[in-house]
């Protein structure tokens, strides 16, 4: 009900009275009354006049899943939201999702998680009303060899948008976290559902801290926020809204060329583990010089004998950042 008035409001962009909501809708004038009072909960700055009726301020700055899916100009991603004011996780969801059958581009987007998570299962910090916090159902038509090159695209699409939206010089650190003079502003995690020859599905869960304004002792000396770094508000429904559009395109054309090298350029341009000392944390971990990125999306590292190892998995730290 509250949504349909919403429609009507957003469309009329004038005074409608109770009775005419009541009559359109066919229901009584308290039932209008509580769909309204359910609206301005939501955040919606709705004017009440007597003898003239309710009349819908800009809405522009709300960040829920209606205003969210009327901003986005994508033809898949996003075209069906999960909106939660609280979660647990919103990989949790979009996999669930996706045993229930939903279709690609299927989007659940929370205000807050209180399992949100990174790589090696560290603790992502999720404050209410402060960031992006989001996950994509993907359904690629590629083998499972082919998907973790998503991870790396998609810190491709979040690095060029956030570029896009703030002006600010937004770095990617291989694979794929996104940061701003050296402090992650951006953490993405890919889950992959397959079987020996056949992906069932992928979940790309993202994270952006917007519009956080401290972090804990714990977080301060790595991590950081686009306002922190802008010095002002960013608008998270832009900015969510030019990460899918990118996303998506990229996303598309990978699955269809099925090869990173169109991508290699614009990845390496943003890539700050080219040309620094870094340490790969594996079975036998190793320091050097990352030289270059492979057509595959893998690290040359050169060790300070001259042998070259390439690295395709694991952490890499980049030394003194």
């Amino acid at each position: 009900m509250h949504q349909k008035i919403l429609k009507i409001l957003k469309e009329t962009k004038d005074y409608v009275s109770g009775e005419q909501l009541g009559e359109q809708l066919g229901v009584s004038r308290a039932a209008i009354w509580k769909a309204i009072q359910k609206l301005k909960e939501e955040g919606y700055q709705i004017e009440a006049v007597s003898n003239k009726g309710y009349y819908l301020s800009s809405s522009e700055d709300l960040y829920n899943g209606v205003e969210i899916q009327e901003a986005l100009t994508t033809k898949v991603f996003g075209k069906e939201i999960f909106f939660y004011e609280q979660t647990d996780s919103t990989n949790i969801r979009i996999r669930e999702l996706a045993k229930q059958g939903k279709k690609e581009g299927v989007l659940a987007v929370a205000e807050m998680q209180t399992a949100g998570k990174g790589r090696r299962g560290k603790t992502w910090q999720t404050l209410r009303g402060t960031g992006i916090w989001m996950s994509l159902l993907l359904c690629p038509n590629m083998t499972p060899p082919e998907t973790p090159l998503l991870t790396l695209l998609a810190g491709l699409a979040v690095c060029e948008a956030i570029r896009e939206q703030t002006g600010l010089s937004a770095d990617i650190k291989w694979p794929n976290d996104i940061l701003i003079q050296g402090k992650k502003v951006c953490g993405i995690l890919t889950e992959l559902d397959a079987e020996m020859d056949k992906v069932n599905f992928v979940v790309m869960g993202i994270g952006i801290n917007v519009n956080t304004e401290c972090f804990s002792e714990e977080l301060k000396q790595a991590a950081t926020s686009l306002k922190l770094e802008k010095g002002e508000s960013i608008s998270r429904k832009k900015l969510l809204c030019a990460v899918l559009k990118q996303f998506e395109t990229i996303y598309y054309q990978y699955e269809k060329e099925g090869s990173f090298l169109p991508f290699l350029s614009r990845y390496k341009k943003y890539c700050i583990n080219v040309g620094r000392p870094v340490q790969v944390f594996s079975k036998n971990p190793f320091q050097g010089i990352c030289v270059d990125i492979t057509p595959e999306g893998e690290l040359i590292v050169e060790k300070e004998n001259g042998e070259r190892v390439t690295v395709f998995s694991g952490e890499v730290s980049i030394r003194n950042l």
